[in-house]
């Protein structure tokens, strides 16, 4: 199973294929390693770990919601400050 490492900006940062079995904990562990960061709560802090398919789904659902509101915001006029 693929699970991605993401920083804080919900960018993927590193990319993994591990069995299976291993699933979410293992992964975790496999990160923490790579980041040398032994203390689990430090190592969350910064980072998430979770599937590719869920990072995915949960990437689109957030853009779509993006995409959609974009266009509700208040029409502003020129600004004041503005110099011609």
């Amino acid at each position: 199973m693929k699970f991605v490492l993401v920083n804080k900006f919900d960018e993927i940062v590193d990319k993994v294929d591990l069995a299976g079995n291993v699933g979410k904990t293992g992964a975790t562990t496999y990160f923490q390693g790579v980041k040398q960061m032994p203390n689990r709560e430090d190592f969350e802090k910064l980072w998430k770990v979770m599937s590719e398919l869920e990072y995915e789904s949960i990437f689109k659902t957030t853009l779509q919601n993006r995409q959609v509101e974009w266009w509700k915001e208040e029409p502003s006029g020129p600004d004041d400050d503005f110099d011609y």
